[in-house]
Parts: structure tokens; sequence; C-alpha cells
């Protein structure tokens, strides 16, 4: 058996001794950028991938500002003149349905801009980065019994409402 020289601060077994409070903090230290740097490409990640949706948002509202703008009028046009002038329609009918028309067709594009919003939240870097608290056990509820019985709950056959 080999003897330890306690001068010498050598450990049998090769293994060496703890550092003091101050070397370990400096060595924690030293590892924050790894510990930290898995996050921040998640981040990078998701940043870019909201950017490429915004400039999605973007570039469809755009398209649809002058698509819109055109096509609308132009098909409103056609329309209303068919039916007040060829068939005798009255024009307050005819405009109150081009009205809810254009409504409808603003509600899709709407919908279409808010499913790509979520995507700017970058989802994944929030649950990542955020602190959850460990789920604490609930004291006041009592343990389910061993064997279970009929109308407890606790049985494999039963169902709750």
């Amino acid at each position: 058996m080999a003897a330890v020289d306690p001068a010498a601060g050598a450990v049998p077994g090769g293994a060496e001794p703890r550092g003091s409070l101050f070397e370990m903090a400096a060595s924690l230290w030293r590892e924050l950028p790894g510990l930290v740097s898995d996050r921040v490409e998640l981040l990078s990640l998701e940043l870019r991938r909201a950017g490429r949706a915004l400039a999605q948002i973007v570039a469809l509202v755009i398209a649809t500002a002058i698509l819109g703008v055109t096509l609308w009028l132009m098909l409103w046009g056609v329309l209303v003149a068919l039916l007040v002038v060829e068939w005798g329609w009255h024009w307050a009918p005819v405009l109150i349905g081009v009205a809810l028309l254009n409504g409808l067709a603003a509600m899709l594009a709407l919908r279409r801009v808010r499913a790509l919003a979520p995507l700017l939240a970058l989802p994944a870097t929030q649950r990542h980065l955020t602190i959850r608290p460990a789920p604490a056990a609930n004291p006041a509820a009592p343990p389910p019994a061993p064997g279970g019985s009929v109308g407890d709950g606790t049985s494999a056959g039963s169902v709750l409402p």
C-alpha cells in the first residue's frame, strides 16, 4: 500500500485534491461560454427563421395590397355595371354585396398573416431560456390506494366523467 505524503498534497489513486471555492467559481466562469453557446445558436437559428417569416409577411401584405386594389376594383366595376346596367338591379344591394365580399377576402388574408406571426415569437428559444420551477408534489392530495376500488377513480376499469 502506497503511503500518502501530506506535504505533497497527493491523494491515493491519482485523483487531484479539491480546489477552493474560488477555483471552482473560476472554472465555472471559464466554462460558461460553452454552456451558453447552444442557447445562442438556437436563438440565431430562430432569428433567421423569424426574419424569413417576417419577409414573407411583408411581401404577402404588399402583394395583397397591389393585387387587391387593381383586381378588385376591376372585378367589382364589371360586376356592378353588369348587375345595375344590364340586369336592372338597384345599386344599394349590389354595393352592399361588394362590401361583404371584400370583407371576406380581407379576413382570409389576415388569417394567413396570423398563421405566420407566431414564428416571430421564437418559441423554442423561449422554452430553453425560461427557468421553470420544479413540479412540486401536492401534499394535500392523498396517494391512491394500492389496489384501488370501484368508483374511486383509481382502478384500471373505472371511467371518470
